[in-house]
């Protein structure tokens, strides 16, 4: 069986969250932690035991005080069968084995449980990857990994099915952040712990030239007129249920007993062969 690679220095990541300690920019945090506790206001169950994945639990644990907090490390703190609810807080994008993240989370639920994760998708950040890469290009003539990859949508519904989740649902919302410019952006992320920790980076400073004319091609390409850049950030839902045998199967293929014709109340035309 092959190795997971390596995708992320975890010890750069640690010191760059402890970096941000002091003065966070949690924004983005708190809109999924709303958005998750809007969703389970949605479901008609009580939820007793939560456990909940984050890197940064002064905004989690705000809302969930009863909850065991986890750690986004590779291997999760979680005891098997023992949550009806797990919540991976927007720290996937940094894991090796993402679907090993979930899959954890699943074995941790107590049958019929609900694994609810909030990702970054792949449109997150999109305006400064480009911005970076095409200025890295002019300036070095190479390109480095700079920004996490992120997967987009159906990639991240597809490993809810690969944990082995039942009902997996994907859903994505667009947020679009206005800063004074590139370079605020920069420093917002800084800010949030999410600078570069990628394992395969380049290990020295960047160029006060690449970093300029990043500035120069980002404003140029998403500036507005009031001088302001705007940056994305993709927040992805991702919802599944721990299997149980109370859950809702489908039916087999042929097995219906009412016509869709009849329920909409029109002819049916039988097409040729």
């Amino acid at each position: 069986m092959a190795e997971t690679p390596t995708l992320t220095d975890r010890t750069a990541l640690n010191l760059h969250r402890a970096r941000a300690a002091p003065e966070p920019a949690l924004f983005l945090h708190e809109a999924a932690a709303d958005d998750v506790q809007d969703r389970l206001m949605a479901v008609n169950r009580s939820f007793t035991s939560t456990a909940i994945v984050t890197p940064y639990p002064e905004v989690w644990a705000a809302r969930w005080p009863d909850a065991r907090i986890v750690a986004d490390g590779d291997i999760l703190d979680l005891e098997e069968d023992a949550h009806d609810l797990v919540i991976h807080g927007l720290a996937l994008h940094w894991a090796d084995d993402p679907v090993g993240q979930i899959i954890q989370c699943r074995r941790a639920l107590k049958p019929d449980g609900l694994f609810l994760g909030v990702a970054f998708g792949g449109r997150t950040l999109a305006e400064l990857r480009q911005a970076l890469g095409q200025a890295e290009i002019e300036e070095t003539g190479g390109l480095s990994p700079r920004v996490a990859p992120m997967a987009d949508i159906r990639d991240l519904g597809a490993l809810l099915q690969r944990a082995g989740l039942a009902m997996p649902v994907a859903d994505a919302v667009p947020l679009q952040v206005s800063y004074g410019s590139p370079l605020h952006l920069m420093q917002d992320l800084r800010k949030m712990g999410e600078t570069n920790a990628l394992h395969d980076r380049l290990r020295r400073f960047t160029r006060r030239q690449v970093l300029m004319r990043a500035a120069e091609i980002y404003a140029e390409a998403h500036g507005g007129a009031d001088g302001r850049i705007l940056s994305t950030f993709e927040l992805v839902t991702l919802t599944g249920w721990a299997p149980d045998a109370s859950q809702p199967k489908p039916l087999r293929p042929g097995s219906a007993t009412a016509r869709l014709a009849d329920a909409l109340g029109t002819d049916e035309t039988k097409l040729r062969d």
